[in-house]
């Protein structure tokens, strides 16, 4: 019997939670990152981070197979044993919490930047924390609903990119390798570390109602996010020059300031305000992760 099929997720919302966390804050900044370390070649490391990544979410979901009903503090109790179990455990718990912090954080920085800049800071917490407490409180599967509905509602996004089109110059990526190789595998740990969030397949596994179809969600959830991260990193190198891209903290809302229409100047504004939907999947995720791993070590 499933004990947590109260709360059971499709392969849709499995999909979605995946995406969810990989795709935050961090694709404003990463193309500057990336040309730092690699210049224009630096798309080129993400790819390789997509493999890694992909790699390490087959292989967690091979070892969840022996194990379907266990998450990680399951696991880590049947192989590590009662006492030494929690000594393994939290680490990875603070690892959550830290990771819902700091995006939740970087979330309210672009606010008080771009937005709100007068707003105090813990009214701007406030106003995120208590929307994200009431999807938190009800489960993954709320969770899950949650995530696909975002993605629906923001799938459109990345095809605004297609506006400045016509203002790339795709020379600017030619030609390839042109500091080498080695720039590439330095920056692959910053495009790696960017697109994490296969880890939380340890949480949300034993909720997966159709756990056969599980290594197709990873395949499918990295394929999305691998799409949004080199579509933007690929367009930022294109519209701005190799030496021009290192000036700008945010490259992508750089370039969204270019689009204007009759009826909207700041478009960018609009579409950073969107955007929090999709950023607030992914603290979200991590912070039910968090909660979730906290409820079983405490036997709440």
């Amino acid at each position: 019997m499933n004990k947590y099929a109260k709360n059971e997720i499709s392969l849709l919302q499995f999909i979605f939670l995946i995406h969810g966390a990989q795709v935050g804050t961090g694709i404003m900044s990463l193309p500057r990152m990336l040309a730092e370390k690699a210049g224009t070649d630096g798309w080129m490391a993400l790819i390789i981070g997509l493999f890694a990544n992909l790699l390490a979410g087959l292989l967690i979901v091979h070892i969840m197979k022996r194990f379907p009903q266990d998450t990680l503090y399951d696991l880590c109790k049947r192989l590590f044993g009662k006492w030494l179990s929690p000594i393994v455990f939290v680490p990875v718990l603070l690892f959550f919490v830290v990771s819902a912090w700091v995006v939740q954080l970087s979330a309210i920085l672009y606010i008080k930047a771009w937005l709100l800049p007068r707003t105090p800071d813990y009214v701007v917490m406030f106003l995120l924390a208590v929307p994200t407490y009431m999807l938190v409180r009800d489960g993954l599967r709320v969770v899950g609903r949650y995530c696909e509905l975002v993605f629906y509602m923001s799938a459109w996004m990345p095809f605004v990119l297609l506006l400045v089109a016509k203002d790339t110059n795709v020379l600017y990526l030619l030609p390839l390798f042109k500091e080498g190789i080695l720039p590439v595998v330095r920056a692959t740990e910053t495009a790696a570390y960017a697109i994490m969030g296969f880890e939380i397949t340890f949480f949300v596994y034993p909720f997966l109602k159709n756990k056969e179809s599980a290594a197709i969600g990873i395949v499918a959830a990295n394929a999305l996010t691998i799409f949004i991260y080199l579509g933007v990193t690929v367009f930022c190198f294109a519209f701005f020059s190799p030496d021009e891209i290192t000036q700008y903290n945010q490259p992508m809302l750089s370039l969204l300031k270019v689009i204007e229409f009759r009826f909207l100047e700041r478009f960018d504004m609009i579409f950073l305000a969107v955007y929090l939907l999709v950023v607030s999947k992914c603290w979200g995720t991590y912070l039910f992760c968090a909660v979730f791993g906290t409820s079983q070590l405490l036997r709440q």
